[in-house]
């Protein structure tokens, strides 16, 4: 090879007979070189999932020339190129021997570099950029930008290496996306703004529908905090349209911190949080569901720029853990002028009860993690054991438990080969547990004749009951529950077991309302709110009646604690002043 890859001077293809020789095993696939009669190297024969595939093919050195002058012909002038993924060097060859200036090439596939040997011999005019990690691998463009005058970067992706699958794929996709949107934008230039320094933050907020933005846009508007909405949808994350219109966004809006709840927009390749470290953009993100049942599918992600906010404090110690570094505990709230009770709206006859549930018997969700887990007879026939020892136990974590509990089924567990198997049994044991939980906490109140709101799994669930029950269909979080809390005398409450030891929604809601709620006791709860004198508990369901029988006989001292609870609600417990701590922690880390 001479001093730099030639564009012209491969042998022709051998007859089909040739065999490819030595192959190299590489993360997710094979690699073997494919030789002519005089020991040249002609091509390369990938397998990956057992399936063969030749880099050139028929087409022979042709294919990566005629790619090389289709991208040249529509090259500005002052761009920089960069190539991603050498190839046999054909590509790099043409681009050489057709343009003046610097061409950068990147290329993590040593076991195709060990063949094609490109590495060993460079035009003094090319960059090898070998980094495994796309964000060393961008940094390193960057630098190699900087030096060549900060010109705009043109990439050009040889097809041959998204067709290695997996991590490989995505790799040379979230670079080529990224410089893409660099190529369009020319961001690099334009993001480098000071952040927080304005009296208030801008914050960009990733959204879909999801009950908690709308608190957190309120909010902001008492705030007076800037604020703007960039919409997603399940398929633009990760998209090439997803990071072209998020950068727009951030030139446009100049936003202090990014903003998103349980991760949304966060994509499992690492698209969003590679890009925001790069961009030395915080990310705030509110899990306000277990996380661990979110961020396995984000291993490897734990930015120092992505700070985490739990609704669990439970959650602290394990996510740290995990290995992220910034993780805070933030507590659920009320908007209390949500639940004022608006005029003009008229109250269905039925929701008035003495004593009210509203929630999901779980039914149709434990029987969706079943089909998802797709169990073997050993895990199917113990799953509902596991669960009803789970929601009795210390553990907060389904695996953790199994571990502990029945390590004999652990073997059976790891069969499920796939992680998402794997979650979905960890799930289907979450759900499992709240369900039958919820199911005894139910029982206990069914002799005051209750009304049941929720999916029609609770008329399975209590179908031989003896006792009277009234169900109703599910009704609108922001739109009819509001007016609901105040027509039952008693609100009951129990927990689901994804959050063994934190107040759910509920527990504010209810008092916002002006109602009055008996709900289970969480560790967390004492320090949320004064026991007895702010808010009415039982330990265990078959205190539950008791407590019922009680306040129900007495409306005054329900009064009193729910004008105690609302006070507290008021002065502590309202999403503007978890917003302004959120704000508060993003200030002291970031600013």
């Amino acid at each position: 090879m001479s001093s730099r890859t030639p564009s012209n001077t491969r042998p022709p293809l051998p007859a089909a007979s040739s065999h490819p020789e030595h192959p190299s095993t590489a993360p997710g696939y094979t690699v073997a070189p494919v030789h002519n009669a005089q020991g040249g190297l002609i091509d390369i024969c990938a397998t990956v999932g057992g399936r063969e595939f030749r880099m050139l093919g028929a087409a022979g050195p042709e294919r990566e020339q005629s790619l090389a002058c289709s991208f040249l012909n529509n090259l500005a002038p002052d761009s920089l190129p960069v190539l991603l993924g050498s190839g046999l060097g054909h590509a790099i060859g043409y681009l050489l021997d057709n343009r003046n200036g610097p061409l950068a090439v990147v290329d993590r596939e040593s076991a195709i570099l060990a063949h094609t040997g490109i590495g060993e011999h460079l035009d003094t005019r090319l960059t090898l950029i070998c980094e495994p990690d796309p964000v060393e691998a961008l940094n390193r463009i960057t630098r190699w930008q900087e030096a060549n005058g900060n010109r705009p970067l043109a990439p050009l992706l040889h097809p041959f290496y998204l067709r290695l699958g997996g991590e490989n794929r995505a790799y040379y996709q979230h670079i080529a996306q990224t410089l893409r949107a660099s190529q369009t934008f020319n961001f690099w230039e334009k993001v480098n703004y000071p952040r927080f320094r304005g009296k208030l933050p801008r914050i960009l907020l990733i959204t879909r529908q999801y009950f908690l933005m709308g608190e957190i846009i309120e909010a902001c508007q008492a705030l007076q905090v800037p604020y703007q909405l960039f919409q997603v949808s399940t398929e633009d994350v990760a998209g090439e349209d997803f990071i072209q219109n998020l950068l727009k966004a951030v030139l446009e809006f100049k936003p202090d911190f990014v903003f998103t709840i349980n991760h949304l927009g966060v994509d499992r390749e690492g698209l969003l949080v590679d890009l925001l470290e790069r961009l030395h953009l915080p990310l705030a993100s509110w899990f306000v569901d277990n996380p661990h049942l979110i961020l396995y599918q984000y291993q490897g992600l734990a930015s120092p720029w992505t700070c985490i906010f739990t609704w669990d404090a439970d959650n602290v110690a394990s996510l740290k853990a995990d290995g992220f570094q910034h993780v805070h505990y933030l507590p659920l709230a009320a908007t209390p002028e949500r639940f004022a009770r608006a005029p003009g709206f008229t109250v269905p006859r039925q929701w008035s009860s003495a004593v009210s549930f509203v929630g999901n018997s779980m039914q149709y969700k434990v029987k969706a993690r079943l089909e998802a887990a797709n169990p073997g007879p050993e895990l199917l026939d113990a799953y509902e054991r596991i669960a009803a020892g789970f929601a009795n136990h210390h553990s907060r974590s389904a695996l953790e438990y199994l571990k502990l509990a029945h390590p004999e089924l652990l073997p059976a567990y790891e069969r499920l080969e796939t992680l998402e198997r794997k979650l979905a049994f960890e799930t289907l044991i979450t759900w499992e547990a709240t369900r039958q939980y919820r199911k005894q906490c139910l029982e206990a109140i069914l002799p005051f004749n209750p009304l049941i709101v929720g999916d029609d799994g609770w008329q399975k669930t209590f179908a031989d009951s003896p006792h009277p029950w009234r169900w109703h269909s599910e009704i609108s979080y922001y739109d009819e529950l509001p007016f609901f809390y105040p027509h039952s005398q008693i609100n009951f409450n129990c927990t689901s077991k994804q959050m063994k030891g934190a107040v759910n929604q509920r527990v504010f809601d209810v008092p916002a309302a002006g109602a009055f709620v008996l709900t289970d006791w969480r560790e967390q709860m004492d320090q949320l709110f004064e026991p007895e004198k702010e808010v009415v508990f039982y330990r265990e369901p078959a205190e539950a009646p008791e407590l019922a029988r009680f306040y129900l006989q007495h409306p005054a001292a329900r009064d009193k604690i729910v004008q105690a609870a609302r006070k507290r609600i008021l002065a502590r417990h309202t999403y503007t002043l978890r917003l302004q701590e959120l704000i508060a922690r993003m200030q002291r880390i970031y600013g």
